[in-house]
């Protein structure tokens, strides 16, 4: 019986058609089902790669699999493949739910080097600018410099990230972002929201706008309230009490209470439990990753083996 560290012939069958074929500058490639199976023991273990069973091959050929994957966006690509597959099967509850979980960094994760094969090969256009160019500024790409530009953030624990994410009514991340910890959720929304992107297996545009949406207080706020109006999505977000308060003082010129569905709200908890299962792999748990592009692929792989697994 193969472990919970390694795929099932059916999740290979799902996978194998759509990885590349050959390296851009080395031939073909290691065994792909070999090292992906490393890169999920390494996602359930949270253990050092130096430490990966021998099994899996060389522990060089699955971190540099991993950091490429991560870079040129085939782990997001993975994802959305599979997610078209159970749209088209009609398995996407399309009443989401989005939120926010802190994470903490591993001191290992801080103290990442300004130049690395990954940010050169990105400068020289080898590698295809997609997860990185939103996660990294090392490489003079948008997002900043230093801890921040790696989603490092200080909180009294010391270093932390943030993930945000968006997840569908049975509990499976629809689309993830991660910033500094001490980022404020509200300001994420939008981004968010952008990243849902489910294709279509035939033809038609990308299924991007959801049924409704549910989020709690700290995304109370008018300019989200009106994102959602002028895209026509209903939405379940609670006023906050010192929002209210003001909007009581004011009379009639405080206008009316937004509407709120609290059937609706009941259920905000499956983001809550697609974060729980998202903390089941102890890397994403404890952040070990000192690039903040190679920690939304982490992220990101454990999303693709949820949605295999669901």
């Amino acid at each position: 019986m193969l472990s919970r560290e390694e795929l099932t012939d059916g999740e290979w069958a799902v996978l194998e058609p759509l990885l590349p074929k050959s390296n851009h500058r080395c031939g073909r490639w290691r065994d792909h089902r070999q090292v992906i199976n490393g890169i999920i023991h390494r996602l359930s273990t949270g253990c050092q790669r130096r430490k990966l069973p021998e099994r899996f091959g060389p522990w060089q050929t699955v971190h540099k699999r991993h950091m490429l994957w991560s870079a040129d966006g085939t782990w997001e690509r993975l994802l959305q493949h599979v997610q078209a597959a159970a749209d088209a099967a009609g398995e996407v509850d399309w009443n989401i739910n989005i939120d926010s979980t802190s994470i903490r960094a591993h001191h290992h994760a801080a103290g990442a080097p300004r130049s690395t094969a990954t940010s050169r090969c990105l400068k020289r256009g080898r590698v295809k600018i997609t997860s990185h160019a939103r996660a990294c500024g090392r490489c003079g790409l948008p997002g900043g410099g230093g801890a921040a530009g790696e989603a490092l953030g200080r909180a009294r624990g010391g270093l932390t990230t943030k993930i945000h994410l968006s997840a569908d009514g049975r509990c499976r991340p629809l689309s993830l972002l991660v910033t500094p910890g001490q980022r404020a959720d509200c300001t994420q929304f939008e981004p968010v929201m952008d990243k849902i992107r489910v294709p279509r297996l035939g033809p038609g545009r990308p299924r991007r706008r959801p049924d409704s949406v549910a989020a709690d207080k700290a995304y109370s706020n008018g300019v989200i309230r009106s994102c959602l109006r002028r895209r026509g999505i209903r939405h379940a977000i609670p006023e906050k009490s010192d929002s209210k308060s003001a909007r009581l003082r004011r009379g009639s010129r405080g206008g009316r209470p937004p509407g709120f569905d609290k059937v609706r709200y009941r259920a905000r908890n499956t983001v809550e439990r697609a974060v729980n299962k998202l903390k089941q792999f102890r890397a994403v748990a404890t952040r070990y990753d000192k690039r903040g592009y190679v920690y939304l692929g982490t992220v990101t792989a454990a999303a693709l083996l949820i949605w295999l697994r669901s």
